[in-house]
């Protein structure tokens, strides 16, 4: 498992953005559903919640795709272990993967022509292909 955070308490994005975990709200609440005594009385569901608008880590052109693709605020909600500890490492490492995949620019496609070697076994497969399915096929010539 890969550590939840910096040792400067931020949570690295990308290679350029680092966000600061005081840029987080975290609030923790009991978790829903069966689990008895430990569930009612222990509040391990982690709800994270961050200002895409108003946060000043982010660069105007960082901040605009994060508002187009995850809107004005990023909430995430994690209640899958008994241990707040681990959820909130968890809810930590949703939101990096959350953003740095809401960050990412694909790369623009060149297109290209394919080279005379493709070519060049496209044609023998279909060929063989073809000698295959003519392999197949009943002689009625006798």
């Amino acid at each position: 498992m890969r550590a939840a955070t910096d040792d400067d308490g931020k949570v690295r994005i990308t290679a350029s953005l680092s966000i600061p975990l005081s840029e987080l709200q975290l609030r923790f609440t009991p978790s829903g559903g069966p689990g008895g005594q430990h569930a009612n009385k222990v509040n391990t569901r982690v709800e994270l919640r961050f200002d895409v608008r108003g946060s000043p880590s982010l660069g105007p052109r960082q901040r605009a795709r994060l508002l187009e693709r995850v809107g004005p605020e990023l909430r995430l909600v994690v209640d899958d272990e008994r241990s707040q500890l681990r959820n909130r490492q968890l809810a930590v490492d949703r939101f990096r993967d959350r953003l740095a995949a809401a960050l990412h620019v694909e790369k623009t496609r060149r297109p290209t022509r394919p080279s005379r070697g493709a070519k060049e076994r496209r044609l023998a497969d279909k060929r063989q292909h073809s000698e295959r399915k003519q392999n197949r096929r009943p002689d009625f010539d006798e």
